[in-house]
């Protein structure tokens, strides 16, 4: 696949060439004290809480198109998405990425490094408000493929072959907290059982200039370390589908054919009690299971 990714100033070329729309996940407030020149500002794509019913898959399809049409994507144009910085957002660019490519829109940049970047090459940064004009936002249904719901993943439990891959904070993933939001936001800590963990953060690397992704070969060394390649497919979630859209486009960009995310995340999977779940340290599961 051709690189999601774009730096500052393959961005600044490419916004003299081609037609884009570009798109600020930012709270209204930092959009509001500068952002690149005509970037409309969606931050529900950070925001929105999703379910993976028929009836919440259908509202966040249709939620999303129309807010991308509002911001004037009609198919023509490349969408660029960005954010901050590659780690102070949880991902949301990379959100905003995953939700375009779930509704099937073909042409999609996340801006690597994310407004620091920009700023940090000089580039120019406004305040004007642009008023987009709207567009018909075309859906591709199968595109949505990559999005799986609630009975998908726990068919996948236990199943040879698929890594659930659990991409959250360490103390998330011991079961110390239920979310980003507060140690107790969600009724239940702990993991989807049978699941691999890689940190989000494990996918970039520190530079000069703020964090970066790793190389395509870097990533899937990391994968190695859980048993995953390009051709296992990896079933992932996080809290809310943020951080595990910063892996999706990781794992995507470093070739791994089949990659789906459980977008409802351990938001939904905590609070339904019939829907099992590991808690306590993974060592000691671990340890059990094989004793037993």
């Amino acid at each position: 696949m051709t690189d999601v990714l774009i730096s500052a100033s393959e961005l600044a070329d490419l916004l003299k060439t081609e037609p884009c729309v570009v798109i600020d996940t930012r709270n209204p407030d930092a959009y509001g004290a500068g952002h690149l020149p005509n970037a409309v500002n969606v931050h529900d794509i950070f925001t929105f809480l999703a379910t993976s019913t028929p009836e919440g898959i259908s509202e966040l399809k249709s939620k999303f198109a129309d807010a991308f049409g509002a911001a004037g994507l009609s198919g023509k144009e490349t969408a660029v998405v960005y954010e901050q910085s590659m780690n102070s957002g949880f991902g949301q660019s990379c959100r905003g990425y995953y939700l375009l490519t779930m509704l099937g829109y073909p042409k999609v940049k996340v801006l690597h490094g994310g407004f620091d970047a920009w700023a940090a090459a000089g580039l120019p940064v406004t305040k004007d408000v642009p008023t987009p004009v709207k567009a018909s936002f075309p859906i591709v249904p199968e595109a949505g493929d990559i999005l799986i719901d609630a009975k998908t993943m726990l068919a996948a439990v236990g199943k040879p072959g698929i890594a659930i891959l659990d991409v959250r904070d360490v103390d998330e993933w011991i079961g110390d907290s239920s979310s980003p939001y507060g140690k107790d936001f969600c009724p239940r800590k702990g993991r989807i059982p049978g699941a691999v963990w890689l940190e989000w953060y494990r996918m970039m690397k520190p530079t000069g200039e703020g964090p970066r992704f790793k190389s395509k070969d870097e990533i899937l060394a990391e994968c190695a370390t859980v048993g995953i390649s390009q051709t296992t497919p990896v079933y992932l979630y996080c809290f809310k589908g943020a951080r595990a859209s910063n892996t999706f486009l990781a794992l995507k960009n470093a070739g791994v054919k089949d990659v789906r995310m459980y977008f409802g995340s351990w938001n939904e999977w905590s609070r339904d009690p019939s829907l099992p779940i590991e808690q306590g340290l993974p060592i000691a599961a671990d340890v059990t299971t094989k004793a037993a």
